[in-house]
């Protein structure tokens, strides 16, 4: 019974590690002998290792890009692409008051890069999300 219940929260609470600590417990419950015990209770004290871990890696990386000057170079490198896409559409198409050369070369595989990474960089992490799952 308490299996059935574990294994349905399991389900219901969804990822690897709820399953991995479902199944740890349950091996926990159904260990025969003091070595079983003991393997299973060393399987459910690495998980919580690995989930303690995993927070102070999301808490470095937060307090890592908590600072002004860590999320700069991002935005910087960006700004200088949107300068040009700008005053390409905005100056030159709308207004009619000048020309500017096309990009050429690597400067336009980078503008490629940032347009993608700043319009496509969602759209791409929810596809490899959706055939990570299959």
């Amino acid at each position: 019974m308490l299996a059935t219940v574990l294994s349905w929260l399991g389900n219901l609470l969804g990822g690897p590690f709820a399953k991995a600590a479902v199944d740890a417990y349950r091996a926990k419950l159904t260990a025969e002998n003091t070595s079983e015990k003991i393997a299973a209770e060393l399987a459910a004290r690495e998980l919580s290792v690995l989930e303690r871990e995993r927070e102070l890696a999301t808490q470095a990386v937060l307090a890592e890009q908590g600072r002004w000057y860590t999320a700069l170079p991002r935005p910087l490198f960006a700004g200088a692409f949107i300068i040009y896409v700008w005053k390409v559409v905005v100056w030159d198409k709308v207004f009619g008051l000048g020309t500017t050369d096309a990009l050429s070369g690597d400067v336009a595989q980078w503008a490629m890069i940032v347009l993608t990474a700043y319009f496509g960089g969602r759209s791409l992490e929810k596809v490899a999300r959706i055939l990570a799952r299959k």
